[in-house]
């Protein structure tokens, strides 16, 4: 293993291209650090502190700026408008049919158009996005109140920050290695480490060394759960039939059709706590309401939401239930269906057309049910790991370590095909 991985970093340094490609997405990232460090001004530092450790919600936001959202940057909203924007995206192609003839069935250019239109939505949502939050802010003394001129100046520049951030991700997926949003993502991640190991160290308390040990225990399993579960999937046999053109045989191959046991990634957690968060955020707002009935409404929904029970199985049946929905979203058995057909496949011992896409869809159902009870446990295990332990210093969370494992994974791969290119 050592000997392979050696001469994979040998072929590394010696590939100039892409020790070129490895450097630029290093001083990408070294930028949108420092872009990261500079703050808006007139921020409460401790009521910033204790508004992030008591919202769940801004606490994922925080994660997809690269925690820019921690200390208010220019950036604070990071890749989360564009994240957005890709969402809706992919929701539309179930609304309009054209858009999902561009994404399925036009190949690269359709999708890059597709991504165009991602782009264009980006705007508008980076600017509702800063504004809303900034009024938030405003409400909960983080932010102090500002005249309309130096609203708009500061929704200007957030909202510039985040489509800067963008670019930057567009320029690191072109001229780099890996996915750029993702990089990014990860990066404000792992820049994060030395201050939880740092808050970690001085707040050590011996007669918890068990919790402690247990705890790293937990975090070594379920690491390698989320690499197992991230990298699973279920190979189909597909057979091509033979195909007699001319004086040449074609076909009469054998191969298979992964499909991945998580095949929505990410997203289902980003929907589900949408849905249970946004309503949290208009409670907030509507408890101030000088309408008894309404206010008391609010009040009900804030107090529900804050109940750990009640939260937690909230959150895993939505995990649940949206992993279902992007991943039918996502992969149609019809049109894999149609494609095997249409290039003269079949699977072993299933009739093509309508029984080979009644076989797919029973077989995704099935493994789909698999990852959406992994990504719910994964969601709800800071809940579960700070209930037993008692400790809220440390808890895995599992949105974060499912970005990491996903990132490094992809770049891992990008890297190996460049080198395995030049092995041969």
């Amino acid at each position: 293993m050592w000997e392979t991985f050696l001469r994979k970093m040998k072929l590394v340094v010696e590939d100039g291209e892409l020790r070129t490609r490895i450097l630029f997405v290093l001083a990408a990232l070294v930028v949108f650090r420092f872009l990261a460090a500079i703050p808006i001004p007139g921020i409460n530092v401790a009521e910033l502190q204790g508004f992030l450790s008591g919202n769940q919600f801004f606490g994922l936001l925080n994660i997809f700026s690269g925690g820019g959202f921690s200390n208010l940057s220019i950036v604070m909203l990071g890749v989360g408008p564009y994240i957005t924007a890709s969402i809706v995206m992919q929701l539309m192609t179930i609304l309009i049919p054209r858009l999902k003839e561009m994404y399925q069935e036009e190949g690269d250019s359709g999708r890059q158009r597709f991504m165009q239109y991602s782009r264009y939505l980006t705007v508008p949502l980076a600017f509702v996005q800063a504004f809303g939050f900034l009024l938030l802010l405003q409400q909960n003394g983080i932010v102090p109140e500002l005249a309309l001129s130096q609203l708009l100046t500061n929704v200007t520049v957030i909202a510039a920050g985040s489509i800067l951030l963008m670019w930057i991700g567009e320029l690191i997926s072109e001229f780099g290695v890996g996915n750029g949003v993702s990089l990014i993502i990860f990066a404000g991640i792992v820049s994060s480490i030395p201050t939880s190991v740092a808050q970690f160290v001085f707040s050590f308390d011996v007669s918890q060394l068990p919790a402690y040990i247990a705890f790293t225990a937990a975090a070594l399993v379920i690491t390698a759960g989320v690499v197992f579960i991230t990298e699973a999937e279920r190979p189909i046999p597909v057979t091509y039939s033979r195909r007699v053109r001319g004086m040449k045989v074609l076909g009469g191959i054998s191969t298979y059709l992964p499909i991945r046991v998580n095949q929505a990634g990410v997203i289902p957690i980003i929907f589900a706590l949408s849905m249970l968060l946004f309503p949290q955020m208009i409670a907030t707002f509507v408890a101030r309401s000088s309408i008894p009935i309404l206010a008391d409404a609010a009040n009900a929904v804030v107090a529900g939401l804050a109940d750990q029970w009640i939260y937690g199985i909230l959150y895993f049946a939505l995990v649940v239930l949206f992993t279902y929905f992007y991943t039918a979203i996502t992969f149609e058995p019809n049109q894999v269906a149609k494609n095997l057909q249409k290039n003269g496949a079949f699977i072993p011992g299933v009739r093509p057309g309508g029984q080979t896409s009644e076989h797919l869809g029973n077989i995704i159902t099935r493994i789909t049910l698999v990852g959406a009870l992994f990504l719910g446990s994964l969601a709800v295990l800071p809940l579960i790991l700070r209930g037993i332990t008692g400790i809220t210093a440390l808890t895995i969370g599992g949105t974060a370590l499912l970005i990491v494992v996903s990132v490094v994974l992809d770049v891992v791969k990008k890297v190996d095909a460049q080198t395995s290119i030049r092995e041969y």
